[in-house]
């Protein structure tokens, strides 16, 4: 934690979560924009719903991959930095994906987009723990989910109506809007969280020594997989969005907002409650909650599938509720995550984006194209991706059983091997 971190933000703690969570919002605003308008730019283009699947995972490819550099290179250069130049990349790519001409072309820039978009969340959850405590940390990150939510089930109504009523191509001009807006207000706003006493030399050894260190920690890709894979069971609806909502529940692209607005609305009340729970409940505890609730909820989403036609009624209901659990339990995996290596907290949160978001484009590149046809094959993959999550928490909860008992074994950075 910086020492000076009452110095640097005087206003309310809600404020700062505000600006983070708008940060940290870029990266799936990118996404859920501009799906609506998914059969609309294809026909546009010439493209086959293979290649405009392709525009997904070309984002999350990208994601993943520069997620790996820019929490790391923050822990040297500072957090600010690195925002704003993510934030002028993304503004550039936005503008690319508005004057693309053809499906190569929308593929290049939306990469370029995934490239820069990682700054905003991997930062902003260093930034956090640069300024609070544990349990004040949990509850930021609480706030900071809530606030986030907002923006993707805001998105799909904005994206919507620019097509319907101004084409796909206004809605990358109005990204690129959100991008110049966001660099401006990060410029003026952000301050620079990380004491320079606590910066990491910008040597290659020196990161490859850190990339080495939390590589062979297996606490750190346990949580890492208990965070960033089942969050893939609910994205994976988001992902087969034109396929699930307009083919199977028969939904217009105007419609899809009731889709969003019920998963982000999970997300937002888990998050609250997790906010509410921070310093009361054992971090363990609220982890295992969550589990069970998208456990539940999913062994019910397969079972309503196999039995009954999916309908607009009821199929959107599991997907609400498994976000509610998994938003239960993921800001405390997180800083746990962050916790494990304090000195490496901007690479440890590059590393866990990393691991979610290549998983993020496995399930956009493979796993959607080969599932979206049924429902019942979403509902079975949505379970096997939660499934991995939970085998990964119920192993480092029986190997490492102290970690997360108490608010003061958040931080548990002891070697492993003497454990």
């Amino acid at each position: 934690m910086n020492p000076d971190a009452q110095k640097l933000w005087p206003a309310p703690r809600w404020a700062l979560a505000v600006l983070l969570a708008v940060l940290g919002m870029l990266g799936p605003f990118s996404i859920d924009t501009y799906l609506p308008a998914f059969s609309g730019i294809g026909s546009s283009l010439g493209a086959t719903p293979v290649q405009m699947q392709q525009t997904l995972s070309a984002y999350l490819f990208g994601f993943a991959f520069m997620s790996l550099f820019h929490g790391a290179i923050s822990d040297s250069l500072g957090r600010r930095p690195v925002v704003l130049w993510g934030l002028a990349a993304f503004t550039l790519a936005s503008a690319g994906c508005a004057i693309s001409q053809n499906i190569g072309q929308l593929v290049m820039f939306r990469a370029m987009q995934g490239l820069s978009t990682g700054a905003g969340i991997v930062v902003a959850r260093a930034v956090v723990r640069d300024m609070f405590a544990p349990t004040q940390a949990q509850r930021v990150m609480s706030q900071i989910t809530i606030y986030f939510g907002v923006a993707p089930a805001v998105a799909p109504i904005i994206g919507g109506w620019l097509f319907v009523h101004l084409g796909w191509h206004s809605i990358f001009w109005f990204l690129t809007a959100v991008g110049v807006t966001l660099w401006m207000a990060n410029y003026r706003l952000l301050p620079e969280t990380l004491h320079v006493t606590h910066r990491q030399p910008f040597k290659v050894r020196n990161l490859m020594q850190g990339y080495w260190q939390l590589g062979m920690d297996p606490r750190f890709w346990l949580l890492a997989l208990a965070s960033g894979i089942p969050f893939n069971g609910m994205f994976l609806y988001v992902l087969s969005a034109p396929a699930f909502l307009g083919v199977h529940l028969g939904l217009d692209p105007t419609q899809f907002f009731w889709f969003f607005l019920l998963s982000i609305g999970g997300i937002m009340a888990g998050a609250w409650v997790s906010g509410r729970m921070a310093g009361r409940l054992a971090p363990k505890r609220q982890i295992k909650y969550g589990f069970t609730i998208m456990l539940l909820i999913s062994l019910i989403n397969l079972g309503a599938n196999l039995l009954f036609e999916a309908h607009v009624s009821w199929a959107l209901i599991p997907v609400a509720v498994f976000s509610f659990g998994w938003a239960l339990m993921v800001p405390v995996v997180t800083l746990l995550v962050l916790d494990l290596h304090p000195a490496r907290r901007g690479m440890a949160s590059s590393l866990q984006s990393f691991i979610g978001s290549t998983a993020n484009g496995l399930v956009a590149g493979v796993i959607a194209p080969l599932v979206m046809h049924s429902t019942v094959a979403m509902a079975a993959s949505s379970l096997a991706m939660m499934c991995v999550g939970l085998c990964a928490w119920f192993y480092l909860h029986w190997r490492w059983p102290d970690i997360g008992r108490s608010v003061t074994h958040m931080a548990l950075t002891t070697n492993p091997s003497k454990i």
